[in-house]
């Protein structure tokens, strides 16, 4: 049974703790450019969405995404690699011309397979695995990629910053684990909106969460 000091002293230990987290928090989010955790997902052709999902499939929206055009899908897959096997992983839409799937180093390790780090539509060369959907399966030669940390900018913000289309830079967080990314690409298109996207990997190491706000702090950019 706690006296009335160790009551008080707990108490004031946990509101000193929720206070730190609300501060960290507040500084995640004081300026810059907004975080978007990524997790594992696919990208499917339409041909790959009717083999795994039924002739004539179409990806019905489960959610919007930030960026606008994208959804996550009510369809899900089941990854199934060398060495293990993923259930759930979402498919975004919409459909592509080519089926990609983003996962991350962790997942590399529970499917057994080696995906290289590459900027979305890379795919030559890449990893293979097997997608399971409830009408049928498929196995990729390649195609599934960690993606490659970059910053979406529409063209307004992009000449806010002062950066272009495949410019790398390097970004900063804050709180607790703050830590500097390096070789960051930035994408400039009339279709996109600000956001900063980081693996599920990445994430968990800065501690960052969607909303949060990072920083560009190059003075000298590298162009592509």
């Amino acid at each position: 049974m706690l006296d009335r000091e160790q009551l008080v002293k707990l108490v004031t230990e946990a509101v000193m703790a929720q206070l730190a987290l609300e501060k960290e928090e507040r500084e995640q989010s004081a300026k810059g450019i907004p975080i978007g955790v990524s997790n594992r997902h696919v990208h499917l052709s339409q041909a790959d969405l009717n083999t795994l999902f039924g002739s004539d499939a179409k990806l019905s929206t489960f959610r919007e995404l930030s960026q606008p055009g994208q959804f996550a899908a009510e369809q899900k897959v089941t990854l199934v690699g060398p060495k293990g096997v993923i259930e759930n992983v979402r498919v975004l839409g919409p459909v592509r011309k080519a089926t990609q799937v983003e996962i991350s180093v962790s997942d590399c390790f529970k499917l057994g397979v080696r995906a290289p780090i590459r900027s979305s539509g890379d795919l030559a060369g890449s990893a293979g695995v097997t997608l399971v959907g409830p009408k049928g399966s498929i196995t990729l030669k390649e195609g599934v990629i960690i993606a490659e940390r970059h910053i979406h900018l529409d063209p307004a913000s992009a000449a806010a910053f002062g950066v272009k289309d495949g410019d790398r830079v390097s970004v900063r967080t804050t709180g607790s684990r703050a830590l500097t990314f390096s070789e960051v690409l930035v994408r400039v298109s009339d279709k996109y909106r600000p956001e900063m996207h980081v693996d599920i990997d990445e994430a968990n190491a800065a501690l960052l969460k969607n909303g949060h706000m990072v920083e560009i702090v190059d003075e000298n950019l590298c162009s592509m």
